[in-house]
């Protein structure tokens, strides 16, 4: 797709069963990959997921392989309904990171008739994991430094994701420069839609939620910063914090044993009953 070509709506996205669960009441559960990764960043929490887990993948259009036209679809949060719609049986969890964590949440705050899984065969899921999102409770935390941030060092997230899947091995220079083509394959109106994204986080009916959320960010995250996980989490009813020591942008890939026990704890009420897990105490998770 060039600029030129004219909105439109999204069409199907695909999806994958990576693994079947290890139980006879699976949980039904979709990974969503951010803004300029893939699929392949879920592959060290899914070789430890919990058994339960009955895990499916899509590969969204803004992965890094992709061709920047997605950006000029008219609701980028479309796609994310697409992949729902695309697991056979329905979906129990999400779990989305970064900009795909954003379009989740956009999805399950919205109601009424616009709402995408009105339909049958687009059932919401019964809880979502949402791992280093980007929120703001206020319009007034927005500024122009924040704007300049983002514009100016968007490279810089986009090489850290290259650093956590490529291992230490690769070289400064070549990270740099994966890092750039992907940035450039994103574009102007790829980078437009994640920041538009953010900017509409304050505006967002988090207080309305009913579905039950586990916000998960590292403690070293300088894109998504922790206190934009906490402050979502805080605004939601039914939502609960997780801060992972050590851990930058990635965390379901940097400690994916860690991140394994924060679901397995969060999902367990899916596994022993038909209904939404309730918010729990324990030692990985923090209270809001």
């Amino acid at each position: 797709m060039t600029a030129t070509t004219p909105l439109r709506a999204a069409p199907g996205v695909p999806v994958r069963r990576r693994r079947s669960a290890g139980t006879t009441r699976p949980v039904r559960t979709l990974l969503l990959h951010g803004l300029g990764s893939s699929r392949a960043i879920w592959d060290r929490f899914v070789s430890v997921a919990p058994p339960e887990l009955e895990l499916w993948d899509a590969e969204l259009p803004w992965a890094s392989g992709g061709n920047g036209g997605w950006s000029q679809h008219g609701d980028p949060a479309d796609w994310a309904t697409e992949a729902l719609r695309a697991v056979d049986g329905g979906v129990d969890l999400v779990v989305a990171h970064s900009f795909a964590a954003n379009m989740m949440l956009e999805l399950l705050c919205r109601t009424g008739a616009a709402e995408p899984w009105s339909r049958p065969d687009a059932a919401a899921p019964r809880a979502a994991v949402l791992v280093s999102p980007f929120y703001r409770p206020a319009a007034d935390d927005f500024d122009w430094a924040a704007i300049t941030f983002y514009l100016n060092d968007f490279h810089r997230i986009l090489e850290e994701g290259i650093r956590v899947s490529a291992g230490a091995g690769l070289p400064t220079e070549v990270r740099a420069a994966m890092a750039d083509r992907v940035r450039e394959r994103i574009g102007p109106y790829g980078w437009m839609r994640f920041f538009d994204a953010y900017l509409r986080t304050p505006f967002l009916p988090v207080a309305d939620l009913t579905v039950p959320l586990l916000v998960v960010s590292g403690d070293r995250d300088f894109a998504a910063q922790p206190s934009d996980g906490r402050a979502l989490a805080a605004a939601s009813p039914a939502g609960r914090y997780a801060l992972v020591p050590d851990c930058g942008h990635f965390a379901m890939a940097e400690h994916p044993d860690r991140f394994a026990a924060l679901v397995a704890d969060f999902t367990r009420p899916l596994v022993a009953s038909d209904v939404a897990p309730e918010p729990i105490l324990d030692t990985h998770l923090e209270r809001t």
